[in-house]
């Protein structure tokens, strides 16, 4: 009976749906969540310019900080999706659990760093004024670290048992609050004070705390996870699952802050050529961004399929459910690039106001940017998957040191080569992320192929 469930299971056609079936809803998802952020950003930048780099810097501010603490939510699924394929309950509430804990600690140690951002930012070479702006909204904003790595923790839990749906729900629910509450906050409308940034910060984290508070009442509300009793007795510590989430998520969090961090470098490095580079930087990130959550939505699809696959022992579903994950991750990066380098300045035009007086020169600027971004979401997209399957095998050292290396030595010393001394200037930095990533891909998926070939050898 097992068996023959597992031949009916590893059919190709099985895996394509499964990996749709919960890669579709972790996709809406992650697009959802940009969403919000993309949504404070329009606000925001019908203040003005100021009020635009305060946004892009204090996001990427809290980002690099949320980046590295969600490597510990990150950890938590492929542990459940292990223990769900080999049916240990057990397992799965002390992974959950811990994982809640880690990320509950990691939220504690990281606030100094947002009470002191403003100084940070001076240090790093930005405007007072602008400075002064992203430090008043993190200030607030950081209350909803914690929420939000909460949220990502259970969000493994569900996605294990195939439930990404309501993840999908719950963020569509936020991203729609959100919305309404920061352009009332932050423009004073509704009759509400015009609050400006700090406005934003308030809504930033509210709409945090409520996307945990909507999991929790889901996860309560439904039998089969009502079972694992997460919340009986949580203060009751479990070490080996506590230093399983460190052990697995610290090199997490470190691969996907390299990455970020990469990007955040590079704004900085857009600062110091001039504002309107700064600008036109901010809008092709932002539309690589909203592509790169794609193939971000699939890689946690990659992980949950592999770690079930990988805690049944099955082989053949393991070697399948990566296949059917990267055909599809590659078709959609591949219709994206091609979308990028048809109408770049089209889709940078989204983000501005046509009737701002730098307009035209942000415009010109950010279409030369656009169409590389579309040329680097390939190999984007393929080191996204590569890392996401390599998690659910719980390999996360070694893909850590590769990503470090391709990011850093090779990404963001071309970027700064290319842009200052070889005098490329701004579109010199996106010929460096091309090189870095490039390199992860590689890397990366040769790791998985070599990983998975000598576990069918063995």
């Amino acid at each position: 009976m097992h068996m023959a469930s597992h031949r009916e299971d590893n059919g190709w056609g099985a895996h394509f749906r499964a990996t749709f079936a919960l890669g579709v809803p972790l996709i809406g998802a992650q697009l959802a969540q940009l969403g919000i952020h993309t949504t404070d950003v329009v606000i925001l930048g019908r203040l003005g310019a100021a009020h635009l780099a305060a946004i892009v810097l204090a996001s990427s501010f809290f980002f690099t900080l949320f980046i590295l603490g969600s490597g510990f939510a990150n950890a938590v699924m492929p542990m459940v999706a292990q223990a769900y394929g080999r049916g240990d309950t057990v397992s799965v509430r002390r992974s959950v659990r811990m994982g809640m804990w880690v990320v509950l600690i990691y939220a504690a140690l990281v606030s100094p760093i947002f009470f002191n951002a403003e100084r940070i930012l001076l240090y790093a070479g930005q405007k007072p004024d602008v400075a002064a702006l992203a430090g008043s909204y993190l200030k607030i904003a950081q209350w909803g670290m914690g929420p939000a790595l909460l949220f990502m923790t259970l969000r493994g839990l569900v996605s294990a048992h195939g439930r990404a749906g309501i993840v999908l729900y719950i963020t569509i629910v936020v991203l729609t609050v959100n919305a309404i509450l920061a352009y009332a906050l932050v423009l004073g409308h509704f009759g509400l004070p015009a609050m400006g940034i700090v406005g934003a910060a308030i809504v930033s984290f509210g709409v945090n705390l409520l996307s945990f508070l909507l999991i929790t009442l889901y996860i309560q509300s439904r039998a089969d996870m009502r079972r694992y009793e997460l919340f009986v007795r949580f203060w009751k510590p479990d070490w080996p699952a506590f230093r399983e989430v460190l052990h697995l998520g610290l090199p997490i969090g470190l691969t996907m802050l390299a990455e970020v961090s990469l990007f955040s470098g590079a704004s900085l490095l857009m600062g110091n050529i001039g504002t309107l580079q700064l600008a036109a930087h901010g809008i092709a990130l932002q539309l690589a961004s909203i592509a790169f959550m794609m193939p971000l939505g699939l890689a946690q699809a990659g992980t949950v399929r592999v770690g079930v696959g990988h805690g049944r022992g099955d082989r053949l579903g393991i070697v399948r459910a990566s296949w059917a994950v990267l055909i599809v991750a590659a078709c959609i990066s591949v219709t994206g690039g091609v979308l990028f380098a048809a109408i770049p300045t089209t889709l940078a035009s989204i983000f501005l106001d046509k009737t701002g007086q730098d307009s035209a020169a942000v415009l010109a600027i950010a279409g030369p940017f656009v169409v590389v971004a579309g040329i680097f979401q390939l190999v984007d997209g393929l080191q996204a998957i590569a890392a996401g399957l390599l998690r659910g095998l719980k390999d996360t050292r070694i893909p850590m040191v590769m990503a470090l290396i391709s990011y850093w030595p090779i990404g963001f010393f071309s970027a700064w080569f290319l842009a200052f001394p070889a005098g490329f200037g701004g579109i010199g930095v996106w010929y460096g992320f091309l090189a870095g990533l490039s390199a992860a891909s590689i890397l990366l998926n040769w790791r998985f192929y070599r990983l998975v070939t000598r576990r069918s050898a063995a």
